[in-house]
């Protein structure tokens, strides 16, 4: 059967995140880069169709194929990392420190943010003709973005900042239901109908992600967009950030982990569904050392 059920499903979304944890700093920080790239494409991708074809609706139902593609390339967001490596550390995995996850988040934050920000700047040399030229239609809708989603937020304060953090929970509720729940699909149509779905409900309803912000408002800023480098950090980057690790945690992981993963039943030899004995199962659960085939975002 290509659907894993919800209890198989836990010990994989754990081996994942184990997996990715004990990653080279090279391989953490190339998976990162090219994972922040091809979302950041597929941002440009979005805005281009809004622009060009006037529909919104469109543009969210085209954007997730950055995602899909980046997935099944093995490639990673920090969005994902949120949700998988915190999991692997609460069932005590060998190597898996709280600091190891922490390392992990740092390296992954950086490479994300090295391919999204190199591919804000060939955007803009592409829409400006190598800045020789003021930005097309898509470049002025960019720097308009980054206008409204940093000084828009600032001029409603408190409410402003609590608004940009809700939005970033929501985001990744959203986006990590679509990293986890692929691996609830053995083939590759059925894991990109699984992440389709929430990406687009996130993109077209203006939630944050921080990895597509981190290609939008350096682009906004090199295309002339009014807000400067501490209103994007202050009122955005960082609550989105923030709000990103809470609502993937809050709302995918752990009640994954604490409805269907039992870790302990599992660490004392029983199966996920009915509390029996199953030693064979115990054995074969893969060494968190080995790669795995078409490990999540």
């Amino acid at each position: 059967m290509s659907y894993v059920k919800p209890a198989e499903l836990v010990p994989t979304i754990i081996d994942a995140g184990a997996n990715k944890v004990l990653l080279s700093t090279r391989d953490t920080l190339i998976r990162a880069a090219m994972g922040g790239a091809i979302l950041a494409i597929a941002a440009a991708f979005a805005v281009t169709v809004n622009v060009t074809t006037g529909s919104p609706v469109l543009g969210a139902v085209l954007f997730p194929v950055g995602f899909i593609l980046l997935y099944l390339l093995g490639y990673d967001l920090l969005t994902g990392m949120f949700v998988l490596g915190p999991l692997a550390w609460l069932d005590k995995r060998p190597g898996i420190t709280g600091r190891a996850v922490l390392r992990n988040w740092g390296l992954v934050f950086v490479g994300n943010f090295l391919g999204a920000f190199a591919v804000a700047v060939m955007l803009a040399i592409v829409v400006t003709y190598g800045f020789d030229t003021p930005p097309d239609e898509v470049g002025q809708a960019i720097g308009h973005i980054g206008e409204g989603r940093t000084v828009g937020y600032a001029e409603h304060g408190a409410s402003g900042m609590l608004t940009l953090f809700v939005r970033g929970m929501l985001c990744n509720w959203m986006v990590s239901m679509g990293v986890v729940g692929a691996m609830i699909a053995k083939d590759v149509p059925g894991k990109a109908i699984v992440m389709w779905m929430p990406v687009m409900l996130f993109f077209f309803m203006g939630f944050e992600h921080s990895i597509v912000n981190m290609f939008l408002f350096p682009s906004g800023l090199l295309l002339g967009g009014q807000f400067t480098i501490m209103d994007y950090l202050i009122w955005n980057e960082i609550p989105t950030v923030l709000g990103n690790l809470v609502g993937g945690l809050l709302l995918t992981g752990l009640p994954l982990y604490f409805t269907h993963g039992r870790p302990k039943a599992r660490r004392d030899g029983a199966t996920p569904e009915t509390g029996t004995s199953s030693s064979s199962e115990a054995q074969a659960t893969p060494e968190p050392t080995k790669e795995l085939v078409g490990e999540p975002a």
